[in-house]
């Protein structure tokens, strides 16, 4: 199983960044999928998750400027960033979490997001 994203990138205070990740090599559709970041010196932290009924949960910090979906599959998850600032700079990790133990929980590679002031 693995994981790719894409779409980080440098943008200024206010911008826009759409991130992707497309989950290949599995033969069951996840129950959770979604988006963590790591700013520099800091702890991994949740962004953004979906569940396999369409359940929502974000990060106080990104209400109302983050919005999460993904296709039906479950096999491609974005994250639309809005009004981004200085302190959503991190690297974006997404994620996959399986009720089967043969698959468990996944990461991907992560993208980095850089937002200037």
């Amino acid at each position: 199983v693995q994981l790719q994203a894409s779409g980080g990138g440098f943008v200024q205070t206010g911008g826009s960044l759409r991130l992707s990740c497309v989950v290949s090599g599995a033969n069951l559709t996840p129950y959770i999928v979604g988006w963590f970041r790591q700013p520099p010196g800091r702890q991994r932290e949740l962004v953004a998750t979906v569940e396999n009924d369409a359940l929502t949960t974000y990060a106080d910090s990104v209400k109302g400027r983050f919005t999460i979906s993904r296709d039906n599959a479950m096999t491609t998850i974005f994250l639309q960033m809005n009004d981004l600032q200085p302190e959503d700079t991190a690297k974006y990790y997404c994620y996959s979490r399986w009720l089967d133990p043969e698959y468990g929980a996944r990461w991907g590679q992560g993208t980095q997001v850089t937002v200037s002031s």
